[in-house]
This record gives structure tokens, C-alpha cells and sequence, in this order.
């Protein structure tokens, strides 16, 4: 195996050197940030309910793979004319 010829220098941040956030100047930076958290309100946000469907309409709705609520909603306003 060859040496390596160039020495790496490591690359080491002393955690001294990190700012001091307690400062008025990162406080009001902090302060004047608005918090988003959760996730985004919707215009239209959908309502919880429970409904007892056939056991094999669940089984078909399933075997399509993942979405099958969407697809089920889908389904249920295709039949309602929405």
C-alpha cells in the first residue's frame, strides 16, 4: 500500500466558536421569526367519519394498493354526480 503524500489537515470546529444566541441580536432574529407548525391549513379539509362498507368492497379497494380511501371517495362522488 502507498502513503498517502498529502496530509490531511482535520476538519475540527471548536464548539467555542459557535455565536452566543443569548445576545439581543440573535433574540430578536429569534423573536421575529414567525413558528409554522403542524401541518398547512386546507381550504377544504376533509370531514372524519366512520361508514361500515362489505367486507369485499374493502378487499377490492385494498387489493389496488395504498390510496384506497382516496380511490373509495373518489368512487362515492363519481355515484353522487359531485
Amino acid at each position: 500500500m502507498t502513503a498517502n503524500k498529502h496530509i490531511m489537515k482535520p476538519e475540527w470546529a471548536d464548539p467555542d466558536d459557535a455565536p452566543d444566541l443569548t445576545t439581543p441580536y440573535w433574540t430578536e432574529k429569534f423573536d421575529a421569526t414567525p413558528v409554522k407548525r403542524g401541518r398547512p391549513i386546507s381550504a377544504n379539509p376533509k370531514i372524519s367519519t366512520t361508514i361500515r362498507l362489505d367486507p369485499d368492497v374493502i378487499t377490492a379497494l385494498k387489493a389496488q394498493g395504498k390510496g384506497w380511501q382516496t380511490r373509495a371517495n373518489a368512487l362515492l362522488r363519481e355515484g353522487l354526480g359531485l
